[in-house]
């Protein structure tokens, strides 16, 4: 899992964080991850998966199927 290092962070903000932490029952550092992971990862964005599965449902009873297909694939060859 990648790390991030951040410096110079003020010490209001840390004492901030460490007191947010203590009330989510979190570790610092499990605190800030979660904020970052809201921050970019919002719980209201578009998956792919859930707005294919939307679109069938508009088409009601039609023949079309999305499904993954995890079959390897061969490269082309332009020989």
């Amino acid at each position: 899992m990648p790390t991030i290092v951040l410096r110079n962070l003020p010490a209001e903000t840390h004492r901030a964080l460490k007191l947010r932490a203590e009330l989510n029952g979190r570790s610092i550092e499990a605190e800030i991850s979660s904020i970052i992971e809201d921050a970019v990862r919002p719980a209201g964005r578009l998956k792919i998966g859930s707005a294919l599965a939307a679109f069938q449902d508009e088409l009601g009873d039609s023949k079309i199927e999305f499904r993954r297909d995890l079959t390897p694939v061969n490269p082309a060859s332009f020989e």
